[in-house]
């Protein structure tokens, strides 16, 4: 679907508006052309003889079209700009339920700060398309159209030597009308640079301001605000030409229109109520070509800004295309891996010829082959890097995992509804991201049903109760942006408790107790222990403590799977599990005795 027909689309849906909009429209510019011929008249009539009930009937005349002609004019504006309005929210709602649906890929390309812009700046000028620049264009062409009607039979030749200046303006339009658009694009691109860069600073103002960068970060934003002054000088500059040769140009036409005018007068070929009539037409049919020039530059934003969406839009939402069939019926939580071997894909940024991520060819994951039986507990431990946390994304289907690789109760996930697969998961990721909403709030994300007793429940087992006795109201104490008055411990802790809460079949921990101590961690694991009983719970850590007692651990090696077996089997065999558990020991008791 190209831009265009995508912006139709949403013209369809409010046709009826738009055209009872239209109709207003033509009674606007009916009466609009009805005055002129009312003046010239009154000319007429008057110069022949002043008399007062003459100059109160075209007095009541002109009034009575005005009045008329506004009251059009207030209900094209209040119907079509409404629409505009009503359309702009469509779009917005559309725009960020696409974003709701693409997979994840699409964001390790893309730059919030961008994606931001694109649904603010570049929606207001869509709907600046929408509303008034097809309002204006509709009513520009109608009086254009029907003044030279008009002024074609006050005088014919004169009407066709006033014809020069459409050809005069509708090159100027050409000419200016594509640069404008390649221009105010390349402001409206540079502009997603600025607010990306102002929202990654703002996100990362702790770093900033831990590494001391904060006069570097302000100069880099004054070269960054230089460039975009620049960018909009540039279009200011072609915009400043523009109108002023629209000008100079209608400006030459009314003046060889009064020289040619003025001598029919005087040759008794024009008279001079004609003549005044002919110059309002004259206007009304020069002036609105001016305003199409404005018009034009609305379009050509309008349209720079609908590209941009449609990049944004033309990006499938891989997931949903491949939604499989809602399971009915029990589910026991069998989870099957069998030959697995995974590559990142290549993505191109939004509006970007190349890939980006041309290095990321390497496979990630191997000839993985894993077994999970209904309510068994799997640990997963490994170097940095060495695949964990792209083995839990696939399960999960945040990526894409390869067609019969995966499988839950006997069935490739692939064929699972997207959505049912996720109820059953309970998902704690590496990175936590919290709300700037309550603890209680945070919580609840997991399960919107969740009743109160529920949160205090999962905040429980989470071992959260003792800091929530410490918090000013408890449950209800607002965390601010991304949980930054909590520490990485309890964030944690209330990524669990957000996941504990969905009461899920499968529970996947990914390295989630990294940030608590080891007292905490022993409490946390003590409530583990109690509710995967049931549950298929993968564990991912780099201790060795938090998977001692799974039913299995694996260890992962450059993608690969080079150990598996028991705690004490792996403990025996003397690899890398057996050091990684040797060192950590000696570094608690360390710990201990310091």
């Amino acid at each position: 679907m190209t831009p265009t027909r995508r912006l139709l689309e949403y013209f369809r849906r409010y046709r009826r508006p738009l055209l009872t909009g239209f109709l207003c429209v033509i009674g606007s510019a009916g009466f609009s052309l009805l005055k002129p011929a009312i003046v010239g008249g009154a000319v007429d009539t008057l110069a022949k003889a002043l008399n007062r009930s003459d100059l109160i009937r075209y007095g009541a005349l002109l009034v009575g079209a005005s009045v008329v002609e506004g009251a059009f004019l207030y209900l094209q504006r209040w119907i079509i700009i409404g629409t505009s309005r009503r359309i702009e929210y469509d779009m917005r709602n559309d725009f960020y339920a696409h974003l709701q649906k693409l997979p994840l890929k699409f964001y390790q390309e893309q730059r919030t700060g961008d994606l931001m812009s694109r649904a603010t700046n570049d929606l207001a000028s869509v709907r600046m398309l929408i509303g008034p620049a097809v309002m204006h264009s509709a009513s520009s062409l109608l009086v254009v159209i029907g003044a030279f009607v008009m002024m074609m039979r006050i005088d014919r030749q004169m009407a066709l030597i006033s014809l020069i200046s459409v050809p005069v303006v509708a090159g100027l339009v050409q000419t200016f009308g594509q640069r404008i658009h390649v221009r105010f694009k390349s402001v409206q691109d540079y502009f997603g640079d600025i607010s990306a860069r102002v929202q990654e600073n703002l996100a990362g103002v702790r770093v900033v301001r831990a590494f001391t960068q904060e006069n570097n970060e302000v100069e880099r934003f004054k070269a960054m605000n230089r460039e975009y002054v620049e960018r909009n000088r540039s279009l200011i500059r072609l915009t400043a030409t523009f109108y002023p040769l629209l000008h100079a140009m209608i400006g030459v036409m009314f003046v060889v229109i009064f020289y040619l005018g003025s001598r029919r007068i005087m040759a008794g070929r024009l008279t001079i109520g004609e003549f005044v009539a002919f110059q309002f037409y004259l206007g009304r049919m020069v002036w609105p070509l001016i305003a199409l020039g404005w018009v034009i530059n609305l379009v050509q934003r309008g349209m720079a800004s609908m590209q941009r969406l449609h990049e944004v839009w033309s990006v499938e939402p891989e997931a949903e295309s491949k939604e499989g069939a809602r399971i009915l019926g029990a589910v026991r939580g069998d989870l099957v891996v069998r030959d697995l071997t995974f590559t990142y894909p290549v993505v191109a940024a939004v509006g970007a010829t190349e890939p980006v991520a041309k290095h990321r060819r390497r496979a990630v994951l191997q000839d993985i082959n894993l077994k999970v039986a209904a309510g068994e507990t799997v640990g997963i431990v490994g170097r940095t890097g060495s695949g964990k946390s792209t083995l839990l994304a696939l399960i999960t289907r945040t990526f894409e995992p390869p067609p019969g690789t995966i499988f839950i109760d006997g069935r490739p996930i692939e064929t699972i509804s997207l959505h049912q697969l996720r109820e059953w998961i309970g998902m704690v990721p590496q990175e936590t991201f919290l709300f700037s909403e309550s603890l209680a709030e945070n919580i609840r994300f997991g399960r919107a049903s969740a009743t109160d007793q529920e949160v205090r429940h999962a905040a429980d087992l989470a071992g959260l109760s003792s800091d929530v006795a410490t918090f000013p109201q408890g449950l209800d104490t607002v965390i601010g942006e991304r949980g930054i008055t909590l520490s990485g411990g309890q964030k944690q802790r209330t990524a669990i408790a957000r996941s504990l809460v969905r009461d899920p079949l499968i529970l996947i921990l990914d390295d989630s107790l990294s940030a608590v101590d080891t007292s905490t961690e022993e409490r946390i694991l003590n409530a583990l222990r109690t509710i995967r009983r049931g549950r298929t719970v993968l564990i991912v850590s780099h201790r060795a403590s938090s998977v001692k007692d799974a039913d299995h651990i694996v260890v992962l090696e450059e993608g690969r799977i080079v150990e598996r077996g028991t705690h004490e089997s792996l403990l025996a065999a003397s690899g890398y599990y057996a050091d990684l558990y040797q060192r950590q020991t000696i570094e608690a008791q360390i710990e201990e005795i310091a």
